[in-house]
């Protein structure tokens, strides 16, 4: 399994075919504490870069976008309940939706970890 980053702070953990979508700590850092959160339908069609989720936050709300073409096959039921998952573990059990792949290529424009790692640290400067 290897994991993958946008230039908008999501990642995504590809397991063959499909993949689990969510955000970054750094950006759940950047939002603070998360209050609420709206998930996509599932079987929806998502494009890459389109948005997909909404966070919000005690400080913005924002859209969480899909890193790839595909289909919504599940959603975390479970932020629904406890939105502060995405904060306690935004690359675990803070996952946002599982999505199947339309174009597989795409995952190829994706950052590996030490891309963006210094992405990040670009930001920062």
């Amino acid at each position: 399994m290897t994991m993958k980053y946008t230039k908008d702070h999501e990642w995504i953990l590809i397991e063959g075919d499909s993949g689990t979508v969510g955000i970054t700590d750094y950006a759940q850092k950047a939002l603070g504490d998360i209050v609420f959160v709206e998930l996509p339908d599932p079987e929806r069609e998502v494009k890459a870069g389109g948005d997909m989720a909404v966070v919000e936050s005690v400080k913005a709300a924002s859209e969480v976008y899909a890193p790839v073409d595909g289909v919504i096959t599940a959603v975390n039921g479970a932020l629904e309940d406890n939105p502060a998952l995405v904060n306690e573990s935004p690359e675990q059990d803070g996952w946002f939706v599982r999505i199947s792949f339309a174009d597989p290529s795409q995952l190829d424009e994706l950052m590996e970890a030490p891309a963006y790692q210094d992405y990040i640290e670009g930001l920062e400067d």
